[in-house]
């Protein structure tokens, strides 16, 4: 297949990348300044620039493009940046696809379209939550509309927390654990739906080859986790104690809205969509996924 990718150097998109290569696709980088390499085009989705040429003989568009919601605190002009990130890249190219007859478009979501589910299973079939994550991702996903009206095979990749060497929420607890400093979170309680980065990509992949998979469809791990057992885990595999418990008051003081809106509060996404199709996960426990994550560092 030929295979446009927006958002490909994050790190989704970095690992992801080689894998479709190496799996005999070829697969061109949309950028956002001038191309220095063969493999890229030029975009600009605040301005709603994409040229067509891009889309020529293409059989698929992957969008990953989303700024990292802890990468500031949540001022007003961040979570516009938050939110446009997110949405004006998915109009963009949904209407790209669209006016040129690509027959699928693979756009990233996230669990937090689910808004906070308790310690509540929740599969593909749930209806969007509350609040400013929810109603982002829910805006974005609506954003396909015109890829979904002209047919195209649209796969809404509701991510859950990547468990990556670099960044993330393994680059936050790495080193407030390896420092002594790990603990858990309020209560602890809260669920956290993760995901190996070599499932995240594998899962991407398998959506992209299997036709039949149209929709919503949970990246996530089949056994999710409260962020106290996310934070045992990552002690276990540094060797390091966790004794540590930060109350939601301090959190809310550090982070301001983000900690109500992300941090206290969580999704038990099920997978249940991969799993009826046939994918095979190669973490289904976090700690392996954790210490596949940590190796290569240590």
């Amino acid at each position: 297949m030929r295979v446009v990718v927006a958002g490909a150097s994050g790190v989704i998109g970095t690992a992801l990348t080689p894998v479709l290569r190496a799996a005999g696709h070829e697969v061109l980088r949309l950028v956002r300044r001038a191309p220095k390499a063969a493999d890229e085009r030029p975009w600009d989705p605040a301005a709603g620039v994409l040229d067509r040429a891009t889309l020529d003989g293409v059989d698929a568009v992957i969008n990953l493009c989303a700024v990292d919601t802890t990468e500031k605190r949540w001022t007003p002009a961040f979570k516009t940046e938050l939110y446009d990130s997110r949405v004006a890249p998915t109009r963009v190219l949904a209407e790209a696809v669209a006016a040129t007859g690509v027959p699928a478009l693979l756009n990233s979501s996230s669990v937090a379209y689910y808004g906070n589910t308790g310690d509540s299973p929740v599969a593909e079939s749930a209806p969007a939550g509350d609040g400013f994550l929810a109603e982002m991702d829910r805006d974005r996903e609506e954003a396909t509309g015109p890829a979904v009206d002209a047919g195209a095979r649209v796969v809404l990749l509701r991510t859950g927390i990547v468990l990556s060497p670099t960044g993330g929420l393994l680059g936050q607890l790495r080193p407030m654990v390896a420092w002594g400093a790990g603990g858990r979170i309020g209560d602890g309680r809260q669920y956290l739906s993760w995901i190996s980065l070599h499932d995240e990509v594998a899962a991407i992949h398998f959506a992209l080859e299997h036709d039949e998979i149209r929709g919503p469809l949970n990246l996530s791990g089949p056994n999710p986790v409260t962020n106290a057992e996310m934070t045992r885990a990552v002690g276990k595999s540094l060797r390091r104690p966790t004794p540590w418990v930060y109350p939601a008051g301090l959190l809310r003081l550090m982070v301001g809205e983000l900690a109500d809106a992300g941090a206290l509060t969580g999704q038990r996404a099920m997978p249940e969509a991969l799993l009826r199709h046939g994918f095979t996960f190669e973490h289904e426990t976090v700690e392996p996924a954790i210490a596949a994550a940590l190796e290569p560092r240590r």
